[in-house]
């Protein structure tokens, strides 16, 4: 019978993890609670490891497990020539309940398998990923250096298992730990999603529906200065303009069309209004900025990111050690690469010389976020 332990008991936690990397290194088959049901790891680097865990759900053998993966940055190691739709979904969506089916690389992680579990795991050379959102199996992936199978913890044609009692009584017997942490916080499997260059399909129903999956998969364009009150402001107000005349439409169905466009301060504080000077700018150009709020540029933020536009060096300096991998396309809004100073507490001429300068830059951007955007074109049910 399998060892429990309780992970609601916060002293056992690192008793847990320990636990969970022993049986792992030494072939056995770890049950983890994840967000959406628990699941049942095994290392991937062998074979009798992989083939212990099918066994003990009695899953087909045409059926293929997931590997568990670190973030966003290890999608690079499995699929390397991944679209932009499959990085954006997974820095948007992992760790979380999504599983991305993508071409595996003749070269890097999928590689290094064994070829009988390389035959498993990426059947017709795609294989699945999935980051689940629980500190359990990501403190243990920390500190695993191997690959990990995972995969649901029940017997083949039962229903998920959403409780450790639920693992004991389906699988118990051939689990060497299981570590508890109360009912699952969805109790539904993952979505499955399939991605083949710009088009993603839907290859099972789970946490995350279709329609918000579609909104992950817009391109974000995220402007940032200093305080979020000047220049960045500026900047996406005539950004919209200019986007939305391209496209067509109006500027409220930018989303629609896989466009999203915000501002941010690398100092900023939450809720601060636009200079008014900005506002009076923006007046001129049929741009409202009298409703704008600033707000701080968040590592959250970062992640939504696929291209990140600042004023000056100083601000790439402070963020390009910091970008997540694979992360948004940091770049200077000057064509020539040039400061836009801040204009904070200058009178309105300086204010237009700097809104000219943003001008100049917008009219090369818009280039380039339209020629390196991919549409979110999602197969139709």
């Amino acid at each position: 019978m399998a060892e429990v332990l309780d992970w609601q008991n916060t002293a056992e936690r690192p008793l847990a993890v320990a636990r969970a990397v022993e049986a792992l290194g030494r072939g056995e088959i770890v049950a983890f609670p994840t967000e959406t049901v628990y699941g049942l790891a095994a290392s991937a680097l062998l074979p009798e490891a992989v083939e212990r865990l099918r066994q003990s759900k009695g899953r087909p053998e045409a059926k293929p497990l997931t590997v568990a993966v670190r973030g966003a940055a290890e999608l690079l190691e499995w699929a390397p020539d991944v679209s932009l739709i499959g990085q954006r979904l997974a820095r948007r969506c992992w760790p979380g309940p999504l599983t991305l089916v993508v071409k595996a690389a003749e070269q890097g992680r999928a590689a290094a398998l064994p070829e009988v579990v390389r035959t498993i795991l990426c059947p017709g050379g795609t294989v699945g990923l999935r980051t689940p959102a629980h500190e359990a199996i990501l403190h243990a992936l920390d500190y695993f250096p191997d690959p990990v199978v995972l995969t649901s913890a029940n017997r083949a044609g039962d229903p998920p298992a959403t409780t450790a009692e639920q693992v004991t009584a389906a699988v118990g017997d051939n689990v060497a730990l299981i570590i508890n942490d109360g009912p699952s916080h969805f109790g539904q499997a993952s979505t499955v999603v399939k991605i083949e260059g710009a088009r993603w399909e839907v290859l099972r129903e789970g946490v995350l529906t279709r329609e918000v999956l579609q909104k992950q998969t817009g391109c974000v364009v995220i402007f940032a200065c200093t305080g979020n009150t000047c220049r960045s402001p500026l900047a996406e107000a005539l950004f919209k303009q200019r986007l939305a005349d391209r496209l067509g439409c109006a500027l409220d169905e930018l989303p629609k069309r896989g466009f999203h466009v915000l501002s941010a301060g690398l100092a900023a504080m939450m809720g601060g209004t636009a200079a008014a000077e900005a506002v009076e700018i923006g007046r001129e150009r049929g741009a409202d900025l009298s409703k704008h709020r600033s707000r701080p540029l968040t590592d959250e933020l970062m992640d939504l990111a696929d291209h990140l536009v600042v004023m000056t060096h100083s601000h790439c300096a402070a963020l390009e050690r910091d970008l997540p991998r694979p992360g948004p396309r940091l770049r200077l809004l000057d064509p020539d690469g040039g400061d836009i100073p801040d204009p904070i507490g200058c009178e309105l001429p300086v204010y237009r010389e700097c809104t000219l300068q943003i001008e100049r830059g917008l009219d090369r951007l818009i280039d380039d976020v339209l020629a390196d955007s991919q549409p979110n074109d999602a197969n139709q049910p």
